[in-house]
């Protein structure tokens, strides 16, 4: 055989085969395995640097996740017809991957670390997510990596009341939660989770059950390991000497502790520049070679004081209670034009949400390796560095950014209108004005307020909150509302965010390996607790329900479903009735494949003329119906009147006004906008209207003279007066 190292293992996952094939693809990985569950299949490869990169104080990981749309069959949609920058949801699939695996990896090395999952083909009911993070497992666990892995990772459904591992397409439709749950063995590592108002009790209840069959794969990849992986490598530690840290720390623990003892990060930051001044000075000329790592000491220093306050003495840096959430504050309506605004403050961390309505041709269009091909509900979140009191130019969104977008969009999409209910494209953008921790549920609770400020009618206000946690062997404590120094130097930031009645997302962050049952279940009781608080005490006061009407800034959208075999007669022939009707509403019109027309415009009014013109164009019109038209043409014996493009029709003389008309001129004019009755539609479908009854009828006018047993003809007859009947007839 060509390939002599080539080894195949396989097993099931949810009913489906798992294989793992290892020594044939990519051997000059340090890892490498090509994953195939069902017909998803995905290569994986883990890779490390001979020597650590200098100059740097954290374990450089880097986790790719490659979308190619081969493996869906489809040809990218860009100029180049190639695949460019990682789409959204390719780098939250990599963020997914890299939060379970990173605090395996040991803290003090410094070797570069790159793991690529590149999808190969896409089975829509096998999850290439799901498939690439067991195929990285596989490739660092066999790798020469140090790891403590491995880990495996499944997703949970909850349909018709049960759980379901890893569901299929169709039952990803229908279920009530998306839960990613990665573990290793013992310890449930990484949560990820969408749901539609999940109680904790069932989310507890579908992690455990997606760790218990995790637990089974971990079996599985370590027999793998044990089979073909190899041994595992040393490392040059870039730890400080033991004797080093404690010099240090005699000489500084006092003063740090004052520094760090206050609920004001600039303050602490005053107070702690020249404490690493004075330990500079005197220990730069102790350890010449190794001054860099003075501040790895002071590092340490601080999140040693921080845990042992906290474990210790249930003391936080800022005084607060255990469970106390730092000072609140809710605000909406603080931006003029924008169609809906909201600002929510906690402590230091502070973020105003806009959001703007836009009409359904504003969807984002996606080019990706899932079914979805378009978004309407877009979130996006700008942490700009003066949030932070630093300065850096800003070079667009990066993974952290586009993560916490998706997170707060997660937590909003349960409870947003259908596209019936609320015929609006929605965008809403949280910009940080301020952190000190926690900005990402800060954005949640900002995008309710602007949500309700916008009258967009939300099922139910949202609010999130995060929770903290330190360790020491068996013990644990958690604490509600992490600022950014408990977030540093503890072991979690849990967050969670849902309305008063369930859970609408969750992701956990850890820098331990995992969490046990008790920790979760307290943690999702902490933060129940705390978002109800937030919401009756600080989000509902300030505005308790959506606003019943729309900003007069934002646009007004009217809706109607038509045959789509009448979708050409809409259109027009290259487009020119569409544009007609655009041009003359001062609308816009987006009409799509089903029959579903939209329509916006800032005046009401415009938008309703435009979908009555529309339901005309499209629907056949109606003998007693009254219509608005223009006046096409003046003949001697009537007017040509236009109800809709494609559509005009006569009003006879006898029928232009409700007094006697001696000249159809006398009446109206080319270009007028009156109102009509259709009277009669003839076989070949003319039009045979009258202003009379019209004025009649919808201003109550009463006729002068007894014109009300007038002849009605039918368009198209032959009556008295020969010369108006000949020209009838040659127009005929």
């Amino acid at each position: 055989m060509f390939f002599k190292d080539f080894r195949t293992f396989e097993t099931t996952l949810a009913g489906r085969p798992l294989v793992v094939e290892v020594g044939k693809m990519a051997q000059l990985a340090g890892g490498s395995c090509l994953v195939r569950y069902g017909e998803t299949e995905v290569l994986c490869t883990a890779t490390m640097a001979d020597k650590p990169r200098e100059g740097v104080d954290f374990f450089p990981l880097s986790v790719d996740f490659e979308e190619k749309l081969y493996s869906v069959g489809r040809i990218p949609g860009s100029f180049q017809r190639r695949e460019g920058r990682a789409s959204e949801k390719a780098t939250l699939a990599s963020r997914v991957i890299d939060r379970p695996i990173r605090p395996l990896f040991p803290k003090d090395m410094r070797n570069d670390v790159g793991v690529v999952a590149t999808v190969m083909s896409v089975d829509p009911d096998c999850s290439p997510e799901i498939t690439a993070m067991i195929g990285v497992s596989v490739a660092i666990s066999i790798s020469e990596i140090p790891w403590d892995g491995p880990i495996s990772g499944v997703s949970v459904g909850l349909v018709d009341g049960k759980f379901v591992i890893n569901p299929t397409e169709a039952e990803r439709e229908v279920s009530e939660m998306a839960v990613t749950v990665a573990s290793t063995y013992d310890l449930v590592a990484m949560i990820e989770a969408g749901a539609n108002e999940v109680s904790n009790d069932d989310m507890y209840d579908g992690i455990m059950y997606a760790h218990k069959v995790n637990r089974e794969v971990v079996e599985f990849i370590r027999g793998i390991q044990a089979e073909v992986g190899k041994a595992k490598i040393d490392f040059p530690s870039n730890d400080p000497a033991p004797e080093m840290f404690e010099a240090i720390k005699e000489f500084a623990i006092e003063d740090v502790k004052v520094a760090l003892d206050t609920d004001d990060k600039r303050i602490r930051d005053e107070r702690l520049r020249p404490i690493y001044d004075a330990v500079h000075e005197k220990f730069d000329e102790v350890y010449p070679e190794e001054i860099a790592k003075i501040d790895d000491c002071m590092y340490k220093l601080q999140k040693y004081i921080v845990r042992r306050w906290l474990l210790d003495e249930g003391k936080r840096v800022d005084g607060r209670g255990i469970d106390e959430i730092r000072p609140l504050n809710a605000e909406v309506d603080l931006i003029s034009r924008a169609h809906g605004s909201g600002m929510f403050t906690r402590g230091q961390t502070q973020v105003l949400t806009v959001t703007t309505l836009g009409p359904m041709s504003d969807v984002q269009l996606l080019d990706g390796i899932d079914n979805e091909t378009t978004k309407r509900y877009m979130h996006h979140y700008n942490f700009p560095a003066y949030s932070v009191g630093e300065t850096k130019p800003s070079r667009g969104p990066g993974r952290r950014e586009i993560g916490h977008g998706a997170l707060a969009e997660r937590s909003l999409v349960p409870v947003l209108p259908s596209v019936e209910e609320f015929p609006y494209c929605i965008r809403l953008v949280s910009e940080v004005l301020s952190s000190n921790g926690s900005t990402s549920q800060g954005s949640v609770c900002g995008s309710t307020l602007s949500l309700m400020a916008a009258g967009v009618p939300i099922k139910a206000p949202v609010a999130g909150i995060s929770c903290g946690l330190v360790t020491e062997g068996d013990r644990f404590m958690t604490m509600v509302d992490i600022q950014g120094v408990e977030d540093f130097f503890g072991d979690m930031d849990f967050k969670v965010a849902g309305t008063k009645k369930g859970i609408t997302s969750i992701q956990m962050d850890l820098k331990v390996h995992g969490l046990t049952p008790a920790i979760i279940r307290e943690a999702l009781d902490k933060t129940y607790k705390a978002r109800c608080y937030i919401l009756d005490e600080i989000m509902l006061p300030v505005i308790s329900e959506p606003r019943k009407e729309l900003s007069k800034y934002a646009p007004k959208m009217v809706t109607t479903k038509i045959d789509p075999a009448k979708i050409g007669d809409v259109i027009g022939k290259q487009g020119k009735v569409i544009q007609k009707i655009c041009e003359e509403c001062n609308c816009k019109v987006d009409v799509q494949e089903d029959g579903n027309v939209f329509v916006s415009a800032i005046n009401l009014e415009d938008a309703q003329r435009a979908l009555f013109i529309i339901d005309t164009i499209a629907k056949d019109p109606e003998v007693g119906a009254i219509y608005k038209g223009v006046v096409t043409r003046l003949m001697d014996f009537g007017a040509f009147v236009e109800i809709a493009p494609g559509k005009e029709g006569l009003v006879h003389i006898s029928h232009l006004d409700v007094k006697r008309t001696e000249k159809v001129e006398d009446v109206v004019t080319v270009g007028d906008e009156v109102m009509v009755k259709i009277l009669g539609i003839d076989e070949k479908e003319r039009l045979n209207l009258s202003r009379r009854e019209a004025l009649i009828e919808v201003e109550g006018l009463v006729p002068e003279n007894d014109l009300s047993e007038a002849p009605r003809r039918p368009a198209g007859n032959r009556g008295r007066g020969g010369r108006r009947d000949s020209r009838r007839e040659k127009r005929d």
